[in-house]
């Protein structure tokens, strides 16, 4: 089994190749496997540069249109399938599809340059992606969106399957330089045993899916898209590494996680450490249906309720009663349980035509959650409204906050929002750094505060989440990281209030940064409802004092690295579990 330190290293970068018989990554969710592996198949082929038309515009334009709307239709009946952060993704890949900026680029290119419609579609999709990409932060990410979608639509214009996860009636482990979102959406655990790519970052679609499934993953794992359909290798998702011809060792490891799994699949529905100091261990949900299953896995309630899904892949804003209808499923899962209620976070990678700029020249730093208010003022408006009255028809304890707060004002203006809607209970998101710092202040103005690890940690280290060069700066374990998290506890113990501080980013779901979280004075964690057990279960092994002081030598460490080496060191429960 790896070391403390050999596992700390080989999560927190990407790295090469170890040997020709390992290779590391960064590891997403734990999980030791054994199997073959299948790899995503061969992306679709490039047309002939400057392929010209054979036939009349008019009907290549009208082939270019069908096409682009039957990628839409297929992609958008996936999404009605789907679920929680499946179906968001695949709703805006959807609309990727059918994204007027891409048809009618390639549409000019047809009348104006007597292109195919394959090769129109194709330099159209160039031209966004990269327009996309150099606008940087969530924008970039949008332009994977753009070539997933330019390659469907040249298969249909082609009369060729889409590209996707390969067909198999045999379980196997899915190998591949990176998955589009629409394809990361629809993995099914059955079949897929464990994910592994050679790019994309510890916060991208791919790793945050992964977790939500419980299917153990590495991205950032340089070298594996050379590995051969049929290759039996090992993953060991905790550690980030990839074994080629696995041995007895590997084999006996895979066959304990597998009893390990099985264990930690079920949390008893207390949250709390080894001296009884409780620690609600709450579910993020994206609807009704989310609500349902966390709700049977013993979530003490919901620390983030995402409410995009009432308004991604539509052109108008839901009405006020659409809203209630959609809330009250959330609510009436989780009677006399807290419900946090995060107002809509539109913007930078979830674009709505009826309230964003898609021209903003950086749109992570832009107009985006609770600014929204800035530009189009009403929509949060109603939007209280319609949660407000949710909460009068069920017994669910709702609390609401507002995403991408930056200022003491705003979190004034957005408590006198929540008031004015009968809403008593308002708090805010910590995701910029200058909410951390002023936590105290702001803490005059709303009952608690929830911290969006995910985006903290991208604006306090200036690194894109999903880019895998930047795996090693975008991590919540960065110390810089670390500190906002403390000096936004510490804010809540100031000016005479002491009031609820959570966290409900990805580093919740981590549990060996749970136990610092603790430490540090985090009173709540909220994670996909499949990492309640494991947390829970590394929890319950630390008193309050052992979690203070394993927190103190993650906040007093130099590195990333050394931070997560000396906290696993002084977890062993990790290591026994798997973990």
């Amino acid at each position: 089994m790896p070391t403390v330190s050999e596992q700390t290293k080989s999560t927190e970068a990407q790295s090469e190749p170890t040997s020709a018989r390992s290779y590391s990554g960064v590891g997403v969710t734990p999980g030791r496997i054994v199997g073959v592996i299948r790899k995503m198949p061969s992306p679709v082929s490039e047309p002939t540069v400057g392929e010209q038309l054979s036939g009349a515009p008019e009907d290549a334009v009208a082939a270019l249109r069908t096409a682009s709307k039957a990628v839409h239709s297929e992609l958008k009946n996936r999404a009605d399938g789907a679920k929680g952060a499946s179906k968001a993704v695949l709703e805006a890949t959807a609309l990727m599809a059918a994204d007027p900026l891409l048809i009618k680029g390639g549409i000019k290119l047809i009348n104006n340059s007597g292109l195919t419609p394959e090769r129109a579609i194709w330099e159209a999709g160039a031209s966004v992606a990269e327009m996309l990409h150099n606008l940087g932060g969530y924008m970039a990410e949008r332009a994977a969106d753009v070539l997933d979608v330019r390659a469907r639509i040249v298969a249909e214009l082609r009369g060729m399957p889409a590209p996707g996860i390969p067909l198999s009636d045999t379980p196997f482990i899915l190998v591949g330089e990176d998955l589009a979102p629409a394809d990361t959406a629809t993995l099914d655990p059955s079949i897929v045993l464990a994910l592994v790519t050679s790019s994309g970052g510890p916060q991208s679609h791919t790793a945050i899916i992964a977790r939500a499934l419980g299917l153990p993953a590495i991205v950032a794992a340089a070298g594996v898209e050379t590995l051969t359909d049929g290759t039996e290798i090992y993953v060991d998702g905790a550690a980030g590494t990839i074994t080629l011809n696995p041995g007895t060792t590997e084999r006996t490891a895979a066959e304990a996680w597998a009893t390990t799994s099985a264990i930690l699949s079920v949390f008893d529905g207390e949250g709390r450490l080894k001296d009884g100091h409780l620690v609600p261990l709450l579910a993020n949900v994206g609807g009704a249906k989310d609500a349902v299953k966390a709700a049977a896995a013993n979530a003490q309630g919901v620390g983030l309720l995402r409410t995009e899904f009432c308004f991604l892949g539509r052109d108008t804003e839901p009405t006020i009663d659409e809203q209630v209808e959609a809330y009250r499923g959330v609510f009436d899962a989780f009677p006399g349980k807290k419900v946090v209620v995060r107002t809509l976070d539109a913007g930078a990678d979830k674009p709505l035509p009826f309230l964003t700029d898609a021209s903003e020249p950086n749109p992570a730093l832009g107009v985006r959650g609770y600014r929204t208010d800035f530009t189009s003022p009403g929509v949060l408006e109603r939007q209280l409204q319609a949660i407000a009255l949710a909460a009068e028809g069920t017994e669910a304890l709702v609390w609401v906050m507002a995403p991408m707060i930056s200022t003491t004002d705003e979190a004034e203006h957005f408590a006198g929002m929540c008031a004015a809607a009968g809403l008593t209970i308002p708090g805010v998101m910590v995701e910029v750094p200058s909410a951390a710092i002023m936590s105290a202040s702001i803490l005059t103005h709303v009952e608690f505060v929830s911290l969006g690890t995910n985006d903290l940690t991208q604006y306090a280290m200036a690194a894109d989440r999903q880019l895998g060069p930047l795996a090693e700066l975008n991590t919540p374990w960065q110390p810089a990281v670390l500190q906002l998290i403390r000096l936004t506890a510490a804010g809540s113990e100031t000016e005479g209030h002491h009031k609820p501080v959570g966290v409900c980013g990805e580093a919740a779901a981590d549990p060996a940064l749970a136990v610092v979280l603790v430490g540090i004075g985090v009173t709540t964690l909220s994670m996909t409802a499949r990492s309640l057990s494991a947390v829970g279960a590394v929890l319950a092994s630390v008193t309050l004092a052992e979690a203070r002081d394993i927190a103190a030598l993650a906040l007093t460490a130099p590195t990333a690295t050394e931070a997560k080496a000396r906290v696993r060191a002084a977890l062993p429960i990790l290591a026994e579990l798997g973990l």
